[in-house]
């Protein structure tokens, strides 16, 4: 795009070098809570934009052709990537994540955004028994909750979420839609980026706790209560993921990608995707996430 108009983009693909991966994109995704504060210049991590801005970073497609250093893929394979919306792309070997061929691109597209959420669990010091207060059911607090009850089997898992779509998708992976006491949580998960919900956790957390906050600061400044120097609470930073090829061999084994929950609640193609971005611009009632298919003819 030229301007903050949505729009394409014609460019010629770099050389292959001996160590990158040709490939050719088969489905993507449009991650709402990072996008569109970017194309609606709100986003408080960014400090000017510069056009044409070019947004994106999962993507889901078919290996065309490798580099002669490469072994981990070969043509025909599917990978995951983080290149954004591109019909096509050269991409580092490093920046591939083998998908096998029984996962749908619907939960190969989950994989980034899973393991983001599962380096903030992991940083916490949980059991089973750990009763976790979880803030925010977008894409990323959903895949938050999943993590919690398919890889720490926490047996307590609370949210917060005033959408009643959303804690619904939460409640059908075990969790709990509460209006919390005070100081009876062990720790805490921030996925919604909003200032009210975090000092709610900070609330909520019992003395000496711990709250993870996953949320990337992208919409509101979040700051510190007085709960949270009476208490002496904890707070971890999280960002990205903690080993994207190691998640995905714990993702896509033993039908686990099967229990991922539904979170497209939008479908568009490529060639229309400048005009759906138009309209998420638009709406007030925005979609968990939207699958972007590239070879669906319109």
């Amino acid at each position: 795009m030229e301007s903050k108009t949505p729009g394409y983009l014609v460019r010629e693909l770099p050389p292959l070098g001996i160590h990158d991966v040709h490939v050719r994109t088969l489905a993507g995704a449009i991650s709402i809570g990072a996008e569109l504060p970017q194309w609606l210049e709100q986003d408080m991590t960014e400090t000017s934009y510069d056009y044409p801005l070019e947004t994106g970073y999962e993507s889901y497609g078919e290996v065309l052709a490798v580099g002669d250093a490469v072994q981990i893929v070969k043509p025909g394979d599917r990978v995951v990537s983080f290149y954004g919306h591109q019909d096509q792309a050269i991409v580092p070997v490093s920046k591939v994540i083998p998908v096998p061929a029984y996962v749908s691109p619907r939960e190969a597209l989950l994989l980034i955004l899973s393991c983001d959420a599962a380096k903030g669990v992991r940083k916490l010091t949980l059991t089973s028994d750990t009763s976790v207060l979880v803030s925010g059911m977008g894409t990323i607090g959903l895949l938050t909750v999943h993590y919690l009850r398919h890889y720490v089997n926490v047996r307590q898992i609370d949210i917060l979420e005033p959408l009643t779509s959303r804690a619904e998708l939460a409640r059908q992976l075990g969790a709990r839609v509460v209006t919390p006491d005070s100081s009876m949580y062990d720790a805490a998960i921030e996925c919604s980026g909003r200032q009210a919900a975090f000092a709610e956790l900070q609330s909520a957390v019992r003395p000496h706790g711990a709250i993870c906050v996953l949320s990337d600061g992208n919409r509101e400044t979040l700051t510190l209560t007085p709960a949270f120097h009476a208490k002496e609470l904890q707070i971890i930073a999280s960002s990205d993921g903690w080993d994207y090829r190691k998640h995905a061999d714990w993702l896509f084994s033993d039908d686990r990608h099967a229990t991922l929950p539904a979170l497209f609640e939008h479908e568009t193609s490529f060639s229309e995707l400048a005009s759906c971005f138009a309209s998420l611009m638009e709406t007030p009632d925005l979609p968990i996430k939207v699958f972007v298919d590239y070879e669906q003819t319109s």
